[in-house]
């Protein structure tokens, strides 16, 4: 009862807040191209980059898409920039944030952007020559991307100054909102009731196989009634469709991160964990059943790693010479901003690349014809 009274206050600014947008009191804009916002309603890992990357791919299969210019666009987190920038594969962290720089380098091909102010930065995407005249993009040290014909948000849920025409709203499997609470007594950063404002709600992190039954509970959890298992859509209280979908987290082999890399480490008994993200659990579970982890080092979220922490994991090197050292795929790019990795280190540091998938080929199939038909049916609003 306490936690509620003291939680009034955020819950009465948030309902506020929304309403303003909902009913035009502060000024909502749209962008001239499709675009694809991937969020969620807490803090912390609800699997939005991997996310984002599975969609990547799925435009990059696609017919529509193949040979479209498609753009990515993130606030940075983190970062020490100001501004638009233009990310480039071979910068730092510091310049664009963990996230976007992990995205550029897995998809050299797509431009991708960080900017605090979406609406901004989205029109900076579909007008490039606008990167010589915006003020906010002065420093941006690169100047020549095509016009963007999609763009993919990355975390712009709550930014409710830009309307993303498509909403992907991503629900922990382990954290379900119904039985969480509002920060800080809890992790969630909107109202649950946000989630109605998602074309597609995914259940993320779940185990490799959920029963009809369990599928269904969650749909209900969510206020959607008469979820259809084959169409995978149920209606919520205003009587809108919407779609629910549950996807897993596929880890696989370890990867050496520097050319110097040892591949025979990866096969050693002994493994070193290192790691700055939400929650490691999941990836602990996996790398056991292959190895048996003697150290593990955990920062938090966004870690920015220092002289004193590769020491830590230098000694526990020496404690298990014949051991492996891996970490995330966020990590990596983190760790890549520091020029004095030991030579000794180089040689058996690793990460574990993930990606997400959908629990079955048919659930696969309902999100990409979902998609696929609302980028079809789109037009812009002037």
């Amino acid at each position: 009862m306490l936690d509620k009274i003291l939680l009034a206050p955020y819950y009465l600014t948030l309902k506020l807040r929304h309403a303003c947008y909902d009913h035009g009191i502060f000024k909502v804009g749209t962008c001239e191209v499709p675009t694809i916002c991937v969020g969620n309603i807490t803090a912390g890992g609800t699997g939005k980059t991997p996310h984002t990357e599975m969609i990547l791919r799925t435009l990059l299969r696609s017919d529509d898409w193949a040979f479209r210019n498609i753009a990515v666009l993130s606030r940075g987190h983190k970062r020490n920039s100001g501004g638009f920038q233009l990310v480039e594969k071979d910068g730092k962290v510091k310049e664009y944030g963990d996230e976007p720089l992990q995205i550029k380098r897995k998809f050299p091909g797509i431009t991708v952007a960080v900017d605090r102010q979406r609406i901004k930065g989205c029109d900076i995407l579909c007008h490039p020559e606008k990167l010589k005249t915006e003020r906010r993009a002065r420093k941006c040290s690169g100047s020549s991307i095509p016009p963007a014909d999609l763009i993919v948000l990355d975390d712009a849920f709550q930014y409710r100054t830009l309307r993303a025409y498509f909403n992907i709203v991503l629900v922990d499997y382990n954290r379900p909102t119904y039985k969480d609470q509002l920060l800080p007594f809890g992790r969630l950063r909107d109202l649950p009731q946000r989630l109605h404002y998602a074309d597609i709600i995914i259940v993320s992190k779940c185990p490799a196989y959920l029963e009809d039954g369990q599928k269904i509970q969650w749909a209900e959890s969510f206020g959607l009634k008469d979820y259809d298992l084959k169409t995978c859509t149920g209606t919520d209280r205003k009587g809108s469709v919407k779609t629910l979908l549950f996807t897993t987290i596929w880890y696989n082999s370890l990867q050496p991160i520097f050319e110097e890399g040892n591949k025979r480490y990866a096969y050693s008994q002994k493994l070193i964990l290192f790691s700055g993200i939400a929650k490691d659990t999941p990836l602990r579970m996996y790398l056991s059943d292959e190895h048996k982890i003697v150290k593990r080092f955990s920062f938090m979220d966004h870690h920015n790693y220092n002289r004193f922490d590769i020491k830590k994991i230098m000694k526990a090197v020496k404690e298990h010479p014949t051991a492996v050292v891996a970490t995330t795929e966020k990590d990596c790019q983190r760790i890549l901003d520091y020029k004095r990795i030991p030579e000794q280190l180089k040689v058996r540091l690793f990460q574990v690349p993930i990606e997400v998938g959908f629990l079955s080929d048919h659930e696969k199939a309902v999100f990409e014809n979902t998609l696929m038909t609302a980028l079809r049916n789109f037009t812009p609003e002037y």
